[in-house]
């Protein structure tokens, strides 16, 4: 059962932590001012994901070096890998079997609050399914980027994969998108604060 919690409930969450699960809350002191305006203003209801799909401290099993990301796309966790042993793992969504991406890149850039230009691909898609979309959304929480967004290159060369927020929090856990890795907008605020230009990612 996913727990729905809205604006200032999930902020206090966020800040308390939860009893059940050894979960690690993002601290407030990550948050900007801008990002506490656009979570005012989103129009969608905060879901939190599964208890093991939660934030938390864990023990390492990736045996890559300090400052990589690793993607578990079997088990939609991510993991940032820190000194002594130790690894934030993060709940995520991953793409649809059809879309999905593995392989080793690097983050090339990162954005806060990006602006969304959907590839023709996906606004085919989109037609099919009897939907149109703008050729370019400006960011914001209703964006589907959400708060933050990194980038992967590989080769000097954009994939045009992303790791990134999301304006559906209530589908972190599953296999849905077009191939990116989307988060929590908490977490991928807190993994961008924590992540530099250049840093290693492994999709596995």
């Amino acid at each position: 059962m996913r727990i729905r919690v809205a604006g200032a409930l999930l902020a206090a969450m966020l800040a308390g932590g939860c009893n059940s699960v050894s979960y690690n809350p993002v601290p407030e002191s990550a948050f900007t001012a801008r990002d506490r305006q656009e979570f005012a203003k989103q129009s969608f209801t905060n879901v939190l994901p599964e208890p093991d799909h939660l934030r938390q401290i864990v023990t390492d099993p990736t045996r890559e070096s300090p400052g990589t990301i690793v993607v578990d796309t079997q088990n939609r966790w991510l993991y940032l890998v820190l000194p002594d042993g130790k690894a934030i793992r993060y709940g995520v969504a991953t793409g649809k079997e059809a879309f999905a991406w593995s392989g080793v890149a690097k983050v090339g850039r990162k954005e806060q609050w990006p602006g969304w230009t959907p590839t023709e691909g996906i606004h085919s898609r989109m037609r099919q399914a009897g939907f149109s979309l703008p050729n370019h959304m400006p960011g914001s929480a209703d964006n589907p980027l959400g708060a933050r967004a990194l980038y992967l290159y590989e080769g000097g060369k954009d994939t045009l994969f992303r790791i990134h927020g999301t304006n559906e929090p209530e589908l972190i856990g599953s296999a849905v998108s077009s191939g990116c890795i989307r988060m929590l907008n908490a977490d991928v605020i807190d993994l961008y604060n924590r992540t530099p230009v250049g840093a290693k990612v492994v999709v596995m």
